[in-house]
């Protein structure tokens, strides 16, 4: 049998059942850890609370820019499938050793340091693992049978939402009921148990090959472009070249954004005479228009940084806030705190169907546009919806803090403050629909308007904007601690009774007002891709 007819039998829902496993174990994991770390840092580690969320954020972040790196290599050297081991394995190392330091058997003096290493070890792990295990799920599915696909996104995307709703609900009560070690234990288990079930679908998968360094093309047309600075198409011109070296068959047309970049798709005499065209000299418009389109997204990438500023709340204050409430469901249970953050995940999931099948259409008809609205539309609704989600934060607590008062129980920071946490669904029930649209629309974005070599390196710019999100909230929770302590006293001290958290969230809030503001001024002025043959590649 010939290796074409092989590659023909590989591939489908078989083998994407497998991948499938795998990144619901990773989601249940991962949330199992991150979901209940900052009640760790503070129970048990002893952390304050603002050094908690600066941790917790950290380490976000350095999660998220990882994919990067990891996406880099993937689509660079690696190959998706040796990608997905590789950080799979470090992934599960990191947990190993993270179930080992909560040990009672662990030395005092060393558990501290083992716990923050493998803490750093699964950020690595999840750095390489998720910008390439959902594209390489979907490579499974050949091109031409796009509703194959379309039905593997549904299924890829209930299987995540199961993964880390399952670990809300069930690993954040045991870690904060039974024991931190089995906690961490139970998704070190379930992360083996897919590896395990990912290798033995590998000979059913369809894999790639590593097309090398997009960012090369990249450094070529600045690199040619500067070296042509004093050229023009009719100064020392001979005309452009042409040559259709166009990634995936899409050939794109010319834009008038960034004209200064043309200028590497000019041939000079030194170009006419070489007998073999030197990509650092002279380059393809085609290879030009790439460059803009990254160039382009840019601007949109930072607007989406104050959104993640405001998910880095979920994961820490919104569940200290929490811990501090009356938390009771009947007489003997009590909802972990951590637990609310399956809210915004059960939102999206009863959203999803009455989005698809009732709003898309009716908005189709009064727009024109098949999805409704554009993906740019459904990041600026999603960051609108995140500023109603620290405004209900700030209303919230300051009804928190109120009754505290009136209870006489503000400095005692144990106490109960006697209000039902339900009064926080809200906020986050906002946060799940911001998520919906924000972090939605910037996928879509991402991938429709991306090069395509870099469509991956797109995905993980996604989720990469939310570790920038995070390293930002650290920093201004820093910004905030100085200039707070400088007027008298700082605001997010330990007893969040006094801890002007309320204030923090419309300092936040403030901050997002202007980003909306900005990114209104740079949607309004984006230039859509352009393709040839009078196609425009829409973000729909």
């Amino acid at each position: 049998m010939d290796a074409h007819h092989q590659g023909n039998l590989r591939g489908g829902w078989r083998s994407a059942i497998f991948i499938i496993f795998v990144e619901m174990a990773e989601r249940f994991a991962y949330y199992g850890v991150a979901g209940n770390l900052i009640m760790y840092l503070t129970t048990v580690a002893g952390q304050p609370v603002a050094e908690a969320a600066k941790t917790v954020n950290s380490w976000n972040g350095v999660s998220s820019l990882a994919l990067l790196v990891g996406a880099f290599l993937a689509d660079s050297y690696l190959g998706r499938f040796k990608t997905t081991i590789i950080s799979s394995t470090i992934f599960l190392m990191g947990l190993t050793l993270l179930t080992t330091s909560t040990s009672a058997t662990i030395p005092h003096s060393i558990r501290t340091p083992l716990f923050f290493a493998a803490l750093y070890i699964t950020a690595v792990g999840e750095g390489g693992h998720k910008p390439c295990v959902q594209t390489f799920a979907a490579d499974q599915f050949p091109d031409d049978k796009p509703e194959q696909k379309s039905s593997f996104f549904n299924w890829w995307f209930l299987g995540i939402v199961v993964g880390a709703t399952t670990a809300v609900l069930v690993v954040v009560y045991v870690e904060d009921n039974v024991s931190w070690t089995l906690g961490f234990s139970i998704p070190t288990v379930a992360v083996a148990a897919a590896l395990a079930i990912f290798l033995a679908g590998s000979r059913t998968y369809r894999k790639e090959r590593p097309i090398g360094s997009p960012f090369t093309r990249v450094a070529q047309v600045v690199v040619a472009a500067a070296r042509k600075r004093r050229v023009t198409e009719t100064l020392g011109g001979r005309g452009l070249y042409w040559e259709d070296d166009a990634i995936g068959g899409v050939r794109l047309g010319r834009t008038s954004q960034f004209r200064c970049l043309d200028k590497a798709a000019i041939i000079d005499d030194q170009d006419a005479s070489s007998k073999q065209r030197n990509p650092w000299r002279v380059c393809s418009v085609n290879q030009v228009e790439e460059v803009k389109l990254l160039l382009r997204l840019i601007p949109i990438w930072a607007c989406t940084f104050a959104y993640a500023i405001i998910v880095a709340q979920v994961h820490t204050f919104f569940i200290k806030q929490a811990s501090t409430m009356n938390r009771s469901l009947g007489p003997k249970f009590q909802v972990p705190p951590a637990s609310l953050q399956v809210v915004p995940g059960i939102t999206m999931l009863l959203f999803v169907p009455l989005y698809d099948k009732f709003l898309v259409h009716a908005i189709r008809k009064a727009t024109g546009i098949p999805s409704g609205i554009t993906s740019l539309h459904r990041i600026g609704l999603g960051l609108t919806l995140s500023i109603l989600t620290i405004a209900i934060a700030a209303l919230v607590e300051a009804r928190r803090v109120s009754i505290a008062a009136r209870h006489g129980i503000m400095d005692q920071p144990k106490a109960v403050v006697p209000m039902s946490v339900g009064w926080l669904v809200p906020q986050f029930l906002v946060m799940g629909l911001s998520d919906l649209f924000a972090y939605v629309g910037m996928q879509e974005l991402f991938y429709d308007q991306m090069p395509e070599d870099m469509r991956s390196i797109g995905s993980a710019l996604t989720n990469g904007a939310i570790g920038v999100g995070a390293f930002l909230s650290t920093a201004i929770i820093s910004v905030v601690q100085k200039a707070s302590s400088n007027w008298g006293h700082p605001w997010l001290v330990n007893n969040l009774n006094r801890a002007h958290l309320d204030d923090f969230y419309w300092v936040l809030a403030g901050l997002c007002c202007l980003d909306l503001i900005v990114y209104a001024l740079i949607a309004r002025g984006f230039v859509w891709k352009k393709i040839e043959q009078n196609q425009i590649g829409l973000a729909i």
